[in-house]
């Protein structure tokens, strides 16, 4: 490792601990003038602290990796990208550096840009009624996003939590169908909640009746999925305090925000109650991350499995850092939950030249894909479709597609890297976060031009893209 000053990066996780100077140097062993010297850059970070502070922290190495910075930069990128802000002309070294000595001038930047982007669509809808926009309806579901992406995906006393219920349930091994009656049982025993079935024919999956003292499961939910809406239920019983914990300095905007994000959590707790960290975590790294395989053995859906495996990222049992996505057949994206730096644009939709929407057209098989950003940064995806509740003939069937990416140097601890030329970027697909931020410019998919270019027609030319 050659010298790397890394002064803004300990200061934010000294301040993040709040700890003082003279506690951290503690904690490390080192004396507190040596750590004053390594925040104001006179020192170089040698590889010995990086290891003792990775070992008292339980921080990855990488934190002090301008690697890292990827995903904060992506996003800034797109703040001085938007047309109404007109910074286009920043260079990219400006903000890098920007990114890595000031990270939290840059987050309080990419923050401030997204709640004016959120007053200014809902003023949009205000003063022009012809107007038709998600954004009003979506922003809660973006806010809560943005929780869950802060934090890498990964909330650690909710995991460990729910793995401690897991194991006093006796969830050790792979029987949903026990995992089911030990989480019925808990409620009948401990909260006195009785679990019913349900025929109801309005789309409504499962409805908790607190004064009955009754949990409604609707009868189209599988065994996986009924011990899913249950433990969810449980963590509202038994850790309801610390899911408000998680929340309470968190800027959600309004109650509909603050109930999202609270099933969010829940939900989070849910699935590391049936799939508990350890457990999940060894038998992935047994398999290769073959994400049918962990649903068979699991008894739960490709989807939750898929979920799962993004949020393993424990201190000093970290799993593949993965990017999770679900999109429809339009471009939609409803649900991303990202441990790595790969970005997610905030205009002009997703590139079409991702491997999610070829797997519409092989419903239920594997497609893989060696894909290379703007960036220069590899990644493997792999995508499957799911289907979710027919309720009977005439119902709209619901299609997906799941995605689960890394980046390569990750790849081999997968089972999907397999006969890929990974170590040839040459031979990667060459795809970007949406067409209004991405800059390659002979794109034949491309449908909009980017925002940060000049527009330049020439009436009497064509080109590959017409912009």
């Amino acid at each position: 490792m050659g010298k790397t000053y890394v002064g803004s990066r300990l200061r934010q996780l000294r301040r993040e601990r709040n700890l003082s100077q003279a506690s951290l140097a503690s904690a490390l062993d080192l004396s507190a003038s040596y750590v004053n010297q390594i925040e104001h850059d006179v020192r170089p970070l040698t590889v010995p602290v990086l290891l003792r502070i990775t070992e008292a922290f339980g921080v990855d190495a990488t934190f002090f990796s301008r690697d890292d910075d990827s995903r904060l930069l992506a996003e800034l990128k797109d703040v001085v990208g938007d047309q109404e802000i007109a910074a286009s002309d920043v260079e990219l070294q400006e903000l890098s550096e920007l990114v890595y000595n000031h990270p939290t001038v840059a987050r309080a930047m990419v923050d401030m840009h997204r709640r004016y982007r959120n007053v200014r669509d809902k003023l949009t809808i205000a003063t022009d009624q012809r107007t038709t926009s998600d954004s009003a309806i979506s922003m809660p579901h973006d806010e809560v996003r943005d929780f869950f992406y802060s934090r890498q995906n990964y909330l650690d006393e909710i995991d460990h939590t729910a793995e401690d219920l897991a194991a006093e349930l006796g969830i050790e091994r792979f029987g949903i169908r026990d995992t089911e009656e030990a989480l019925e049982a808990r409620l009948r025993d401990k909260h006195n909640i009785t679990v019913e079935d349900s025929s109801a024919v309005d789309g409504t999956l499962h409805t908790f009746d607190a004064e009955r003292g009754v949990l409604s499961l609707s009868t189209l939910l599988s065994t996986g999925q009924r011990a899913f809406r249950m433990a969810s239920e449980l963590a509202y019983l038994e850790t309801g305090t610390l899911i408000d914990d998680e929340l309470v300095d968190e800027p959600l905007s309004d109650e509909s925000s603050v109930n999202l994000a609270r099933r969010g959590v829940a939900s989070y707790f849910a699935a590391a109650t049936i799939l508990p960290y350890g457990l999940i975590h060894s038998e992935a790294e047994r398999a290769g991350y073959d994400v049918e395989y962990l649903s068979n053995i699991f008894g739960v859906g490709y989807e939750t499995v898929a979920s799962r495996l993004s949020t393993l990222q424990r201190p000093n049992l970290r799993g593949v850092p993965f990017t999770f996505v679900r999109v429809d057949r339009a471009g939609n994206m409803s649900k991303r939950q990202s441990a790595t730096g790969f970005h997610f644009s905030t205009s002009g939709g997703t590139c079409p030249l991702w491997a999610l929407y070829d797997a519409f057209a092989q419903p239920g098989d594997i497609v893989r894909q060696h894909a290379q950003m703007p960036d220069g940064r590899t990644y493997l995806w792999v995508a499957r479709t799911v289907r979710h509740h027919r309720r009977k003939f005439q119902d709209t069937d619901k299609l997906f597609a799941i995605g689960l990416g890394c980046e390569t140097r990750h790849a081999e601890r997968t089972i999907y890297a397999s006969g890929l030329p990974l170590d040839d970027a040459e031979q990667a697909d060459q795809i970007g976060a949406g067409c209004r931020v991405c800059p390659r410019q002979n794109c034949a998919q491309r449908a909009f031009p980017a925002v940060h270019m000049p527009l330049d027609i020439d009436p009497h030319s064509t080109a590959i893209a017409p912009y």
